[in-house]
């Protein structure tokens, strides 16, 4: 009797006509965030496996009064990520990545940003031989920089101008950016941005949270978007911000 019934199912499930199946993924959905952000980012499932969305969709700015709110009012709740297909996407983060307090004998001030390269952090000192510890994204092998810097401004969903020099260094490898990025979801310098001194370098977040606590970047310092926002929110132009 199981025998029959599997045969029914198969059958039944080749009589579906091919343009039927193939419209049921024509559209492919966005990818999730969980709230909980201890979970796993949910990726989409496609035929070659589990991979992150690609968006090529130019945000909306017509909602640019709304942009204040972590959630980009285009995605309500969705975030679209962004990724070089060839690079396979880590399911979630590293738990050691995720914000922590922690204990931080330092000479610097309370208020002060110390970045330690090496190991992928981002210190927010405080009060008490105390830090709260962020993980972050750090310049790629011949990107590394060090140096002491203040921030010089603040912006919530920045747009990109990638630097000339980038998009010749990309367009080498076959990869072509853009020469104007309007902020959004869609955007490589994520949610918020706090620019340091004069220099092109940046704390930003990033549509490509799995790339944390990896080499990754042209320099900048990149943070998850939850992240980025909450540092955001606790620091003010003029906080001190030493490299190392």
């Amino acid at each position: 009797m199981l025998r029959k019934s599997l045969l029914l199912s198969a059958s039944l499930l080749c009589a579906i006509p091919v343009a039927e199946a193939s419209d049921r993924y024509a559209s492919r959905p966005p990818v999730v965030v969980s709230p909980d952000l201890t979970a796993p980012w949910v990726m989409q499932l496609s035929g070659q496996g589990v991979r992150p969305a690609v968006s090529t969709r130019r945000p909306d700015t017509r909602q640019t009064a709304r942009q204040k709110r972590f959630v980009h009012p285009n995605t309500a709740g969705v975030q679209l990520a962004a990724v070089n297909g060839a690079q396979p996407a880590r399911p979630q983060i590293d738990p050691m990545y995720l914000p922590q307090i922690v204990d931080y004998e330092s000479a610097h001030k309370p208020g002060t940003i110390v970045i330690d390269t090496n190991n992928r952090f981002l210190y927010l000192v405080l009060d008490g031989g105390k830090a709260r510890r962020y993980g972050v994204g750090v310049g790629k092998p011949g990107f590394e920089w060090a140096g002491t810097h203040k921030v010089t401004a603040k912006k919530e969903w920045p747009s990109w101008t990638p630097p000339k020099e980038m998009i010749a260094r990309e367009a080498a490898k076959g990869r072509y950016l853009p020469e104007f990025m309007e902020g959004g979801p869609a955007n490589p310098l994520g949610s918020r941005a706090m620019y340091l001194g004069s220099t092109l370098y940046r704390i930003h977040g990033t549509n490509a949270p799995w790339t944390i606590g990896y080499g990754v970047s042209s320099g900048c310092i990149r943070m998850r978007n939850e992240d980025v926002v909450d540092l955001y929110e606790r620091v003010n132009v003029g906080t001190k911000v030493i490299v190392i």
